[in-house]
């Protein structure tokens, strides 16, 4: 038989009124006239907010808004358990009412929400027995607590899909794939994972024996994590169908009772560091080889060109300890990729290139500081000059004298600030120089002023006695001081 559906809403007892995108009322049946206390022909074509006003600041407004624009929004129903919303009498007055209301989507053949379809029900009068019965109360304390945790999950979820890493949820012992976030999919090339083992979505993973390191976790509790672990991946895009160094780690899942769930899998693709410091490993060899080089080259020419020169053997030994201290001090920096080296590492390895082993000879004292290349180059060329004059004319040059050197690093405005101290002490009686030397206008110039070196050179008689401060890291606001002079005679070059 043929059926009138609209007459038959029109017939319906329950309220229904449809509204369009704009929220305004396109059809409504005669019991929502009813209820609402309206004709029909004063809130057709209006909007909801026209036709029933409240305040935009208070909860009615608010509840029944987001309800209206999750719909929208979602294209999914949503419900309001129970809402206060006064309506307006035909005398003019104000009604107080509670409703229960349901939201239904209407969909386009297109799948987009073209109306939305109110069901309402009048439960003032219910509301007014909830001191006796509670239940509105708890529905809406319900309500609130689902619409928290909705909100709480959506949240989750989106950090989940936007975090940096890769994550990746397994389930049971077999390792079925419950979450996957958007990094996950990218870095294996595919897109269909979820639902499916680690060994159907992944085989290449399984042949690499990573199934069996999931088992173990499984079955013992106990987290692996991989570093730097090359996987072969043969996804459909990048950066899958390549090799691939990762970062990971897979730590179980366990309820309430201690017994293990599932895995979840972090981490991240570090494939790209590694190859940079491949790349940079690489080039740093090449400059050390040409560094090596050069010294040898340089000294071969010092060589041919002090042959022929009287007595030019002490000079040609002196120039060649240099070399060696800086090439000393290449090969130091080399071993760390030219990264920051210690304060302690340069002056132990100075020290014993020319001295030998420091015994309680040369005692040291201060913080595992690191310098960076430059300052470390430049402290290997001072260093070296007053090991070599303490060798030939100081305390290192009989058995009694000894050598003390400290250093620390203080913070001044802006600026880290290193200080250190050459002290000697037991050898033989110092008197100042005659004449400047090459050792000691190294020493001046050996930090750059740009750095605020300040040297203090002392030729005190119990011993020599050199102060050294360099600033380290300076503010964008800071200028450099100017060099200090050196307060005293040179010491012999």
């Amino acid at each position: 038989m043929d059926i009138d559906f609209l007459e038959l809403a029109e017939a319906s007892p329950n309220p229904y009124v449809l509204m369009d995108r704009d929220l305004r009322l396109v059809w409504m049946n005669l019991a929502y006239c009813t209820v609402t206390m309206r004709a029909r022909e004063d809130i057709i074509d209006r909007k909801m907010f026209d036709a029933f006003p409240a305040d935009p600041d208070s909860e009615s407004y608010r509840q029944l808004r987001e309800s209206l624009d999750h719909v929208l929004e979602t294209g999914e129903p949503d419900e309001i358990a129970l809402i206060r919303y006064d309506i307006a009498r035909p005398d003019g007055g104000m009604d107080t009412r509670y409703w229960s209301a349901t939201h239904t989507p209407l969909h386009s053949p297109t799948g987009e929400t073209s109306y939305i379809l109110q069901h309402t029900v009048d439960v003032t009068e219910m509301h007014k027995l909830r001191d006796e019965v509670n239940v509105l109360r708890r529905a809406d304390a319900v309500q609130e607590r689902n619409r928290s945790l909705e909100r709480e999950s959506q949240r989750l979820l989106e950090f989940f899909q936007q975090a940096p890493g890769f994550v990746a949820v397994l389930g049971g012992p077999t390792h079925v794939f419950q979450m996957a976030n958007a990094a996950y999919l990218r870095l294996v090339g595919r897109d269909d994972i979820v639902g499916k083992t680690v060994a159907e979505a992944l085989p290449e993973v399984a042949a690499q024996g990573f199934i069996e390191t999931l088992d173990e976790v499984y079955r013992t509790g106990k987290a692996y994590i991989g570093r730097r672990e090359p996987v072969l991946l043969d996804g459909d895009h990048e950066p899958a169908h390549a090799r691939r160094v990762l970062n990971f780690i897979f730590q179980p899942i366990s309820d309430g009772d201690g017994t293990n769930t599932g895995i979840i899998v972090q981490g991240a693709d570090v494939t790209e560091e590694v190859e940079y410091e491949e790349r940079q490993e690489l080039l740093i060899q090449e400059l050390n080889h040409r560094v090596k080089n050069t010294l040898a080259v340089v000294q071969s020419i010092a060589q041919q060109t002090f042959r022929g020169v009287p007595d030019s053997a002490p000079a040609m030994a002196t120039f060649k300890a240099r070399l060696h201290a800086l090439a000393a001090a290449h090969g130091l920096l080399t071993e760390s990729s030219w990264s920051p080296a210690s304060v302690r590492e340069i002056v132990e390895l100075t020290v014993g290139a020319t001295f030998g082993p420091l015994d309680d000879r040369v005692p040291l004292d201060g913080p595992d500081f690191l310098l960076n290349p430059e300052v470390a180059l430049a402290l290997t060329m001072i260093v070296h000059e007053l090991t070599t004059n303490a060798i030939k004319y100081g305390a290192l040059s009989d058995d009694a004298g000894r050598v003390h050197i400290d250093w620390s690093v203080n913070a001044r405005e802006d600026c880290d600030v290193l200080s250190l101290t050459w002290r000697e002490r037991g050898g033989p009686p110092v008197a100042p120089p005659s004449s400047e030397g090459f050792g000691t206008r190294l020493i001046r110039t050996g930090i750059t002023s740009k750095r605020g070196t300040a040297v203090d050179l002392r030729f005190e008689p119990e011993g020599v006695v050199c102060a050294l401060e360099v600033m380290l890291e300076c503010g964008a606001h800071h200028e450099p001081s100017a060099e200090a002079p050196i307060s005293s005679p040179s010491m012999p070059g």
